[in-house]
C-alpha cells in the first residue's frame, strides 16, 4: 500500500557506538535530508525520544494529536509511538534518543522509577529564563560523546542524563503528581503485559492474575494514575495501537481486528465505532485530509 508509516529503528540516523544520541534538531533535520527522509511524514519509532525546545514555535504531531513548541516545552516520545516533526525548521533545541535497555540495564530501581514518570508525562514545560541551569548538562553530555576515547563513556552519559532528567523534573512548572514507587511500577508492569498479550485477552481480570495482585488493586492504581478503570486503560490502549495500525497502511481492517484480539471484524468496527463515533474507514479518510 503506498504511503505506509516507516518503523524507524534507533540505528536508522544514529552515528553513536552506544544507544543514546543527543544532538541539535537542526542537526537532525540536516542528517536525514541527507538520507531524503522526511521527518514531517508521520513514522512510528521504536526507542524513546525527548524533544527540548530552547528557541522558536512550532508544533509537533503525536499519536494524532498537535502539540504547540515554544522555548521550554519538553516532549516526550515514547517507543510505539507515531509522531512527526514539522516540515519548516523553525525551532532551535535539542533531540535525545534512548533504546530502552541503555535505562534499564544500568539504572537502580528508585531511578528507573523517576525516569518512567518523565516518560508518563507527554509534555512538560520549563520557565524559559531556567532552560540557562540546563546548558551545562547539554555540554556535558555532547563532549563526551563526541570524545572518542572517553574511559567509561557509556556509564557517564547515563548518569548525565540522568542528571538531565532530575533537573527537568525539579523545574518543571506543570508539577506532574508523584506516585508510590511500588504502585507506579505495578501500573507499568501491566502497561507492559497489555502490549505483549493485546492479542490473547481484554479482560482486566485476566491481567490481575498475570500481576498475581487482586483485580480491586489493579483498578485502584490504574484509577489513581490515569484516572481510568483497568478495563478503561485496556480500551483506551487498544483504541490508540488500532489508531496506529491504521494510520500505517500496512493491513487491512480484517487483518488489524484479528491482530489486535478481536474473534470477528464486527467485533472490531463495534468496539472502534463506540469509542470513536465512526468507523475504522472513515478513520482513516480522516487522515488522508
Amino acid at each position: 500500500m503506498q504511503n505506509e508509516i516507516e518503523n524507524i529503528l534507533f540505528s536508522r540516523f544514529v552515528k553513536q557506538t552506544i544507544p543514546f544520541e543527543f544532538l541539535p534538531i537542526q542537526e537532525l533535520y540536516k542528517r536525514v535530508s541527507k538520507k531524503n527522509y522526511d521527518l514531517s511524514i508521520p513514522h512510528r519509532i521504536e526507542f524513546h525520544a525527548l524533544i527540548i525546545v530552547l528557541e522558536g514555535e512550532s508544533y509537533h504531531t503525536v499519536d494524532f494529536k498537535k502539540e504547540a513548541l515554544s522555548p521550554g516545552v519538553i516532549l516526550t516520545i515514547n517507543k510505539g509511538q507515531v509522531h512527526s516533526f514539522h516540515k519548516e525548521l523553525t525551532i532551535k533545541g535539542y533531540v535525545i534518543g534512548l533504546e530502552e535497555n541503555f535505562i534499564t540495564q544500568n539504572t537502580s530501581d528508585k531511578n528507573l522509577f523517576q525516569f518512567l514518570q518523565i516518560f508518563h508525562t507527554p509534555k512538560i514545560q520549563i520557565v524559559k529564563e531556567n532552560l540557562s541551569t540546563l546548558k551545562p548538562i547539554f555540554q556535558l553530555i555532547e563532549n563526551f560523546l563526541n570524545d572518542e576515547k572517553a574511559i567509561l563513556k557509556s556509564e557517564i552519559i547515563h548518569s548525565t542524563f540522568m542528571t538531565l532528567l532530575f533537573q527537568i523534573k525539579r523545574l518543571a512548572c506543570n508539577q506532574h503528581k508523584t506516585f508510590d514507587s511500588q504502585r507506579f511500577k505495578n501500573f507499568y508492569l501491566f502497561k507492559e503485559l497489555i502490549s505483549k498479550h493485546y492479542n490473547e485477552t481484554h479482560n482486566a481480570k485476566d491481567y490481575a492474575k498475570k500481576l498475581n495482585m487482586s483485580y480491586n488493586y489493579l483498578n485502584e492504581i490504574c484509577k489513581e494514575i490515569v484516572n481510568k478503570t483497568a478495563k478503561e486503560f485496556i480500551d483506551s490502549w487498544l483504541l490508540l495501537e488500532i489508531k496506529r495500525n491504521i494510520s500505517e497502511k500496512k493491513h487491512t481492517s480484517q487483518e488489524i481486528a484479528f491482530k489486535m484480539g478481536f474473534n470477528e471484524p464486527s467485533n472490531f468496527i463495534r468496539f472502534f465505532k463506540k469509542h470513536t463515533k465512526i468507523t475504522p474507514i472513515q478513520f482513516q479518510e480522516e487522515l488522508k485530509n
